[in-house]
């Protein structure tokens, strides 16, 4: 299938839009502080890909290990990560609901305090030496994605006065080529910070409830991890919103 247009830009006159109105986030959303200075105020120009981003992740494929989606222990420490352990799972699909097998899944998150491992994060929650925040798996022959994880907590980003992103996780998907990577965020069902965040509220409903996971008790292990479901569509009118793959990490 074609990942081309999923999250493309286009543009009208006077106007710059991402993609699908209904579902994509506008380039400036003046709550979020930062699209103010990232939004483009021009028309966009089309820059010719290069032979690179014509292919494939290539070797980042081949060197995926079932080790690497278990974030709990893929720091390599011998240690296990601190925080309410979660399986998150789903299918990636097209926009007639087939799967898309062989799709490369990295995620990236906070750890339980809300702290990530990066240098530009400073605020003062603890950091876990067994926790390194970033996992990857290939999806199967029916286009299920699964990581072992612990539930990010909530952090302070100084957006606006007490400003709090609620837990959530990054995602990015390859398709067949560099240039056709999509990244979006998944967030947990119930959590009260949702009405308040405005990178959140950006996206329009109801494309914004395709978001948030569901609760899964059947893939919850008992007395081990609670289970959260959440699937991916690549395009089309049900197809999951997406972000700018630059950017600040939030």
């Amino acid at each position: 299938m074609s990942w081309k247009g999923t999250a493309v830009e286009s543009t009208t006159i006077g106007t710059i839009i991402r993609g699908d109105r209904e579902v994509f986030p506008p380039y400036l959303y003046a709550a979020y502080r930062a699209s103010n200075r990232r939004s483009p105020n021009l028309p966009l120009i089309e820059v010719p890909l290069t032979l690179s981003e014509l292919t494939g992740p290539g070797p980042a494929i081949s060197e995926v290990t079932p080790e690497d989606a278990d974030l709990t222990r893929n720091a390599g420490t011998g240690g296990e990560a601190i925080g309410q352990r979660i399986i998150v799972t789903g299918r990636v699909l097209d926009e007639h609901g087939r799967p898309v097998p062989n799709t490369l899944v990295e995620i990236w998150q906070a750890n339980a305090a809300g702290r990530y491992l990066h240098r530009n994060d400073h605020w003062p929650a603890p950091l876990d030496p067994n926790f390194l925040g970033i996992g990857r798996c290939l999806t199967d022959e029916h286009g299920v994605y699964r990581f072992l994880s612990i539930r990010p907590g909530a952090y302070p980003w100084r957006n606006h006065p007490n400003a709090w992103r609620p837990s959530h996780i990054h995602f990015s998907l390859f398709g067949p080529s560099l240039a056709s990577r999509l990244i979006t965020q998944m967030y947990f069902p119930d959590d009260p910070l949702h009405a308040l965040d405005p990178i959140m509220n950006a996206v329009p409903e109801p494309a914004r409830s395709r978001l948030i996971a569901t609760y899964a008790h059947d893939v919850t292990e008992p007395e081990w991890a609670l289970g959260y479901r959440w699937d991916i569509v690549l395009r089309g009118p049900q197809a999951t919103p997406f972000e700018e793959p630059e950017g600040e990490v939030r």
